[in-house]
């Protein structure tokens, strides 16, 4: 699933850890999930959007997601 979490790091000018301690997880978690080897849980998906203050939608794209 694509993300904006690297540009939006970027943009807030955050590292891959920062952005890790903020919600809970590993560097490793955010790593795989910019690089779309891992789909974000609800619950981390929410938490992310968060700290950016965005919705889910706005973070995640779901345009690739069957019906």
């Amino acid at each position: 699933m694509k993300t904006r979490i690297a540009e939006l790091r970027k943009e807030k000018k955050i590292s891959q850890e920062e952005l890790a301690l903020a919600v809970g997880v590993t560097r490793q978690t955010i790593t795989s999930i910019e690089v779309e080897k891992y789909v974000a849980s609800l619950p981390l998906a929410y938490k992310i959007a968060r700290y950016f203050d965005l919705s889910i939608e706005d973070v995640f794209d779901f345009s690739e997601i069957d019906d």
